[in-house]
C-alpha cells in the first residue's frame, strides 16, 4: 500500500507498507515497548524524566517513518529527525563524559546526513525521482550503458549516500560513535541505539545496494570489504573492552558487520542471492532481540551498581540465577550457539559465502583464495563473539569479586529489580529459544514474507538448519572461540596487579581513530586550511577594494574647493590658515601652510555623513560583485 503525501518540504513525502517495511516497524514497536517499561525502574530517580520520554516518543516516529518510507528523501527526512532527537536520550545525564560522547554521536549523524544530502541531490538530478522502484531499472540501465562519466557520477553519489547510513550502521571507518555512545547512554536507550537505530543504516544500505547499483560486483566487492573489517575491528575491540556496556557496543559493530558483509553477498550472488538475503534479514531481526536482553541485563546491574568496570561488578550476578539466565540467553544466542535465534542467521550468511565460494570455483576464477580467506575470517569473527560473550558472563555470574566484603554485599538476597522489569526481561529472553528452535514457523516466516524487499527469489528447497555440514561452521567457531577466551582473555587479557587478578584493557588508545584521524583533521587541520585561505581572500578582496576606490569608486576633492555647504567649516577654518600663516611669518618661517583647516575641519564634518556613505558605497560594490558572479556562472556553463 503506497501513502503520497504531496508538497511537504518541497518534493513531498512517499510511504510503503509491506513485508519488510512492515515487519521492522512492529519491531521498532516492540522494541519501544519494552523499552519503555524498563524505563520505568531504570530512571525512577533519574531527572528530566519528562524530556527523556518526549525525545524517545519523537524518535520513535520517525524510526517507523523512515522504514516505511519509499523515496530517498522522505527517508533522509526521519533519518535526521531521528538523530537530532535521539542525541537527546543519549545524553540524558548531562556528565561531561556523557556530553562529548553525544557530540561525536551528533556531529556523526549531521555531518554524514549532510554528505548524504549531496548524494540524493545527485541521483535526483541524474534520475529525476527518488523512489526506490523507479531509479532500480533507471540505474540498472545507466549501468549497462558502459557510459564511463556517467557511471562514475552514479558511484559519486552512491558513495555520499554511503556516508551516512554507514554511520548510523556503525560501519568502518564511522564507527567511532558507537563505542563512546552506548556506555554513556541510559540502558534503555542503548538497547534502542544497538537493537534497531542502527537498523535505519542498515535500511539505507540495502536499498543503495539492491535498487541503486543491482548487479554491480564493484559495488558488492566494497561493501563487502567494509563488512569484514568492521567485524573484525568490532570484536577485536570487544576482546580488549573492560566495560561491560562498551563490549556489548563493540559487539554490536561486529554484528552488524556480518550484515552488512550479508548485503554486499546478496549483490554478489545476484538471482542466486536467496540464503544471503534471509541471513541478512534474519540477522538483522535477531539482532535486535538479543541487543534489547543483553542491554537490559546490563541495565539491571549499572541501575543497582552505577558501575560498568569489569573488575568493579565482578561476581554480581553469582546469587541472581534469574538475572543469569536472561543474560546467559541473550548471549548463547550472539554467539551462535545451536538451538538459540543467532545461529539460524549465521548459518545463513555463512552458506551464502560458501555458495559464492562454489561458483567462483566452477569459473575457476582467481578470486576464488579471497572468499575462501573471508570464509574463514567470518568464522573467526563468531569464535572472538563466543570469547567475550563469555569473558562477560564468567566474569559477572560465575567468578568471585575481589574485595571478599563487596562480594558478600553482592550476594545478598536483597531484590535487584521490580517484578515489572523482570517480567520485561523474561519474556524478551524467551525469544532467543523460541526463534532457535522453532525457526520453521518463527524465522522462516518472516523470512518467506520480508525477503522480497532485498529481491531475494523463493527458497528452492527446505534449509536443514542441523545437519552436519550446517553445524560444522558453528562449532569451528565454537571451538576457537573456547581457545581465545582460554589462551588469551586468561593468559594476557588477566594479570595479577597487587596481588588480585584484574581485566586489563590493552588496546592502544593511539589506534583510537577519533583521537588518531578525526580531531587532528576536523579540530585541526581542516581549520588551518580553512584560515589560510580566508587570509588569503580576505588579502585579495581588500586589494581589490583598495583598487577599486582608487578607479570606480575614488572620491575626488579638490584640495582648495570646499563643497558650499561647509559653511562653517570655511569660516572657522580660512582664520586658522591666518593665524597660522601669521606666526610662521614672525617664527621665520616661509609663508607655508602645511594643513589647509578648513579642508580638515569640512573632513570632520565628513564623518558624521560616513555611516550613510559607507553603506551606499557597499551596496554598490556588493551589486557589483553579484553581476560579476553572474558573468563567472554563465561563462561556465557555456564552456563546460
Amino acid at each position: 500500500m503506497r501513502i503520497i503525501v504531496p508538497d511537504i518540504c518541497g518534493l513531498g513525502l512517499s510511504f510503503e507498507i509491506s513485508g519488510f517495511r512492515l515487519l521492522f516497524a512492529l519491531i521498532a514497536t516492540y522494541m519501544w515497548f519494552v523499552t519503555t517499561l524498563f524505563s520505568k525502574e531504570y530512571l525512577a530517580h533519574a531527572k528530566k524524566k519528562v524530556r527523556y520520554y518526549f525525545f524517545l516518543a519523537i524518535t520513535y516516529l520517525a524510526t517507523t517513518a523512515l522504514f516505511v518510507s519509499a523515496d530517498f528523501y522522505t527517508t533522509f527526512i526521519f533519518f535526521e529527525i531521528m538523530s537530532v532527537a535521539s542525541y537527546i536520550c543519549v545524553i540524558h545525564d548531562e556528565k561531561e563524559k556523557t556530553l562529548r560522547a553525544g557530540g561525536v554521536y551528533l556531529a556523526v549523524a549531521i555531518i554524514g546526513g549532510m554528505v548524504t544530502l549531496m548524494g540524493i541531490f545527485l541521483l535526483y538530478h541524474m534520475f529525476g525521482t527518488l523512489t526506490f522502484e523507479e531509479l532500480r531499472p533507471l540505474c540498472l540501465k545507466m549501468l549497462g550503458s558502459g557510459d564511463a562519466d556517467k557511471i562514475r557520477n552514479l558511484f559519486i553519489a552512491g558513495g555520499c549516500i554511503l556516508v551516512g547510513f554507514g554511520a548510523k550502521a556503525g560501519m568502518f571507518p564511522l564507527h567511532i560513535w558507537l563505542p563512546m555512545a552506548h556506555p554513556v547512554a541510559p540502558a534503555p536507550a542503548s538497547a534502542l541505539l544497538s537493537g534497531i537505530i542502527t537498523k535505519t543504516g542498515i535500511f539505507g544500505l540495502i536499498v543503495l545496494t539492491v535498487y541503486v547499483f543491482p548487479a554491480s560486483s564493484v559495488w558488492g566487492e566494497v561493501v563487502v570489504a567494509l563488512g569484514v573489517v568492521t567485524m573484525l575491528l568490532g570484536g577485536a575491540l570487544a576482546i580488549f573492552s573492560v566495560d561491560l556496556k562498551r563490549t556489548l557496543a563493540c559487539s554490536s559493530m561486529s554484528q552488524l558487520g556480518m550484515i552488512i558483509l550479508g548485503i554486499g553477498m546478496t549483490e554478489l550472488l545476484g538471482e542466486e542471492n536467496t540464503l544471503a538475503a534471509r541471513g541478512t534479514l534474519l540477522h538483522m531481526v535477531n539482532h535486535a532481540c538479543l541487543k534489547l536482553v543483553l542491554f537490559m541485563a546490563a541495565g539491571v546491574v549499572v541501575m543497582n551498581l552505577h558501575k560498568l568496570n569489569l573488575n568493579e561488578i565482578r561476581g554480581y550476578g553469582r546469587k541472581k540465577p534469574f538475572l543469569k539466565a536472561v543474560f546467559l540467553s541473550g548471549a548463547l544466542g550472539i554467539a551462535g550457539v545451536p538451538l538459540f535465534n543467532g545461529y539460524i542467521s549465521k548459518t545463513l550468511l555463512h552458506e551464502s559465502i560458501v555458495e559464492y565460494i562454489g561458483i567462483l570455483a566452477e569459473k575457476g576464477s582467481p578470486e576464488l583464495t579471497k572468499y575462501k580467506l573471508i570464509e574463514w575470517l567470518f568464522l573467526l569473527t563468531g569464535a572472538m563473539t563466543v570469547a567475550y560473550m563469555t569473558k562477560l558472563f564468567i566474569c559477572v555470574f560465575v567468578e568471585k569479586n575481589v574485595d571478599a566484603d563487596l562480594q558478600a554485599k553482592y550476594d545478598s538476597k536483597e531484590s535487584y529489580c521490580t517484578p515489572l522489569t523482570a517480567i520485561v526481561l523474561g519474556l524478551s529472553a524467551l525469544v532467543m529459544p523460541v526463534f532457535g528452535t522453532l525457526s520453521k514457523i518463527t524465522l522462516d516466516i518472516i523470512g518467506d514474507r520480508a525477503q522480497g524487499f532485498l529481491l531475494a527469489k523463493e527458497l528452492e528447497h527446505e534449509i536443514h538448519y542441523f545437519s552436519l555440514e550446517n553445524l560444522t561452521g558453528g562449532l569451528i567457531s565454537i571451538v576457537l572461540g573456547a581457545l581465545i577466551y582460554l589462551l588469551f582473555i586468561r593468559k594476557v587479557l588477566i594479570k595479577d596487579v597487587e596481588g588480585r587478578a584484574e581485566y586489563l584493557n590493552l588496546w592502544p588508545e593511539k589506534l583510537d581513530l577519533l583521537i588518531l584521524f578525526y580531531e587532528p583533521l576536523l579540530m585541526v587541520i581542516i581549520p588551518a586550511v580553512l584560515g589560510f585561505i580566508c587570509r588569503c581572500l580576505d588579502f585579495v578582496l581588500d586589494g581589490l577594494i583598495l583598487f577599486m576606490r582608487k578607479t570606480t569608486h575614488k572620491q575626488v576633492v579638490k584640495k582648495e574647493h570646499v563643497p558650499p555647504k561647509f559653511y562653517m567649516s570655511y569660516i572657522f577654518g580660512s582664520i586658522i590658515n591666518r593665524i597660522t600663516a601669521v606666526a610662521g611669518f614672525f617664527a621665520g618661517e616661509k609663508v607655508h601652510r602645511k594643513k589647509n583647516y578648513v579642508l580638515v575641519l569640512a573632513g570632520k564634518k565628513t564623518l558624521l555623513d560616513q555611516t550613510t556613505k559607507m553603506v551606499s558605497a557597499s551596496s554598490a560594490f556588493s551589486l557589483m560583485m553579484f553581476a560579476i558572479g553572474i558573468i563567472a556562472v554563465v561563462v561556465y556553463i557555456l564552456v563546460v
